[in-house]
Order: structure tokens, then C-alpha cells, then sequence
């Protein structure tokens, strides 16, 4: 093998690298194959625009905290690269606070605490140990925006499915036609109990473990 084939560098978009945003947003999704970050989706997504906002939120977050702790990576000492890793998640979750604050402040207050345990999200630690410490940026950048993505994608279903059905409303938006209501249908208010998040997610699983039967013996 030549030099100049050893030292070419791979495309920015390689199959492994697509394989990286793909994998997490279906078959290797963090909240229905391997199960974290249940708490939020409990939580937040009664509504679907704070579902969104959060969503992105982690988005920005991952992407750009796998970007940091990979660059410095090799100069990190391992008995504080959880401490150093923390501070880097706390400090953009500060920045994204505060964007929410001075953009969506009523947003900001729904989601108030669950910014913040942003920081301690297990989805986003779990990456930043498993991956970020082992790859190169750019690799990096994409594993986060994968795994936030199939985090934000199952938040943002679920968020549409409870406000819909629990209230009648996208967005804070009335979309059932208000004839409906006049012939007797009634918002479903099971939907915007915490229990129905979980039986949303309990049958997201469930379909995509009948479509794939390889992931039943995921552990």
C-alpha cells in the first residue's frame, strides 16, 4: 500500500461515518433499544413545542460537548475527565438556558429543571465515555448528533401523540375541528398522564423489536 493511499484522509460523509447519525435515530435509538433517558420523556412531553425544544436543546448540547471532550481527549488526565466532562456539559447548558430565557421564556419555564439535568443526562455521558474519548471530532460530532437525534425524535413523537389526543392542539394550536366536539368526541385526558408516556415509548418498542427481531437480544 502506497503512502499516498495510507494518508488519504476518509470522506466527511463515508458510509461509516452516515451510519454514525442513522444508526441511533432507528435501530440502535438510545431511548427504545437501550433504554435511557426515559425521565424527560415522562416529563416533558405533554406538549409537543416543549418536546421540540428540549430536543434540540440535547442536540446542541451532544453535538458540540463530543466535539470538545475529543479534542482534548489526549490531554485530559483520566482520574478527572468525568469532572472535566461535566463542567463542559454544565457550561453549554447554561449557554442554551439562557438563549431559552431570553427567546422562549415561556418555554424556558416549562422545561425550567429539565435543562438543567441536562447535565447529568445518561445518553449524553454514556457518548461522551464510550465515543467521544476515542474518536476524532469530526466522528465525534456525528455520533452526538445521531444519538441526540434518535433522543429528540422519540421525545418529539411522543410529545405529538399526548398533545394531540390529550388536548386537541399541535404547538398550542387547535387542529381537531371544533364540529367534532359539537357531535360529542372528547379529549382524551389519559393522554396527558405521565403513564401514557411510557405505554407510547412500551409501544415504540415493541413495534420496532417486531420489525427488527435481531434487537430482542439486545442487552
Amino acid at each position: 500500500m502506497s503512502e499516498n493511499t495510507k494518508n488519504k484522509a476518509e470522506p466527511l460523509f463515508s458510509y461509516k461515518n452516515k451510519k454514525l447519525i442513522t444508526n441511533p435515530i432507528g435501530k440502535e435509538n438510545p431511548i427504545t433499544i437501550q433504554v435511557l433517558g426515559i425521565c424527560s420523556v415522562l416529563a416533558v412531553t405533554v406538549q409537543l413545542r416543549p418536546s421540540l425544544v428540549l430536543a434540540i436543546a440535547v442536540v446542541a448540547v451532544m453535538g458540540i460537548s463530543n466535539v470538545v471532550i475529543s479534542l482534548i481527549r489526549n490531554i485530559t488526565p483520566p482520574r478527572i475527565r468525568i469532572i472535566v466532562q461535566l463542567t463542559v456539559i454544565a457550561s453549554l447548558v447554561i449557554i442554551v438556558d439562557e438563549v431559552l430565557k431570553a427567546a422562549m421564556y415561556d418555554v424556558s419555564r416549562q422545561l425550567a429543571i429539565f435543562v438543567g439535568l441536562i447535565i447529568t443526562n445518561c445518553i449524553i455521558m454514556g457518548r461522551l465515555e464510550g465515543f467521544a474519548l476515542y474518536n476524532k471530532p469530526w466522528p465525534s460530532f456525528l455520533d452526538g448528533i445521531g444519538n441526540a437525534s434518535g433522543y429528540g425524535a422519540v421525545l418529539i413523537a411522543v410529545g405529538f401523540i399526548r398533545e394531540l389526543f390529550g388536548s386537541g392542539t399541535l404547538m398550542g394550536q387547535q387542529v381537531i375541528p371544533e364540529f367534532l366536539y359539537n357531535i360529542g368526541y372528547v379529549d382524551n385526558g389519559l393522554f396527558i398522564l405521565p403513564p401514557m408516556a411510557m405505554i407510547a415509548v412500551g409501544v415504540m418498542i415493541w413495534v420496532q423489536r417486531t420489525r427488527d427481531p435481531e434487537l430482542i437480544d439486545v442487552s
